[in-house]
């Protein structure tokens, strides 16, 4: 099913989408990637603040390349998410409403993902010039100092995305496995 969602999105429209449905992304989302979730787990280990707020919000596992003129962003495309599986339930726990990538995620997450009804997006891998077609607008508010992978609160108009784990921990990964040897 296509389903049009706006971010930041909460835990009752979250609830609605299944594993397999095609969304289109409007609103705001965060950016960050290794680096940027490393500070981010200090931060907390410091009982300092986050640099943005994650309640309800999604987070985009990518870090873009330069942008060309008259461009927002360069090419956009998603990084392995399996890379923060150690950070995600921390942010998750604290209300994260999901999370962009590609590739699998761990029992962690996927537990802490159903704890707190959140959702796991897959952006397509190799598709990163198309993907940035749909970021209007990127602006850099955190860890500048990282360069790419400093956190961007990016503006988007119908992102493609597919809902890989929903929030009751239906996995697209392994459902999709199961039909094709079923076939």
């Amino acid at each position: 099913m296509n389903v049009e969602i706006n971010a930041p999105i909460d835990k009752k429209a979250l609830s609605e989408l299944n594993s397999g449905d095609m969304v289109f992304i409007s609103g705001t989302i965060y950016t960050a990637r290794d680096a940027a979730h490393k500070r981010m787990a200090q931060a907390l280990a410091s009982g300092e603040d986050l640099p943005i707020d994650v309640k309800d919000n999604l987070i985009y596992y990518m870090g873009p390349s330069p942008a060309r003129e008259g461009r927002p962003i360069g090419s956009a495309g998603p990084t392995t998410a399996s890379r923060m599986d150690k950070y995600a339930p921390a942010l998750l726990d604290l209300g994260l409403g999901g999370m962009i990538g590609k590739g699998k995620r761990n029992k962690d997450v996927i537990d802490a993902m159903i704890r707190n009804g959140a959702v796991y997006f897959a952006a397509i891998g190799g598709a990163g010039a198309l993907l940035s077609k749909a970021i209007v607008e990127s602006e850099v508010i955190a860890y500048d100092d990282l360069g790419t992978e400093a956190i961007r609160k990016l503006k988007v108009e119908r992102f493609p995305a597919i809902v890989v784990i929903d929030s009751k921990g239906n996995n697209l990964y392994e459902t999709a496995i199961l039909e094709y040897q079923e076939e």
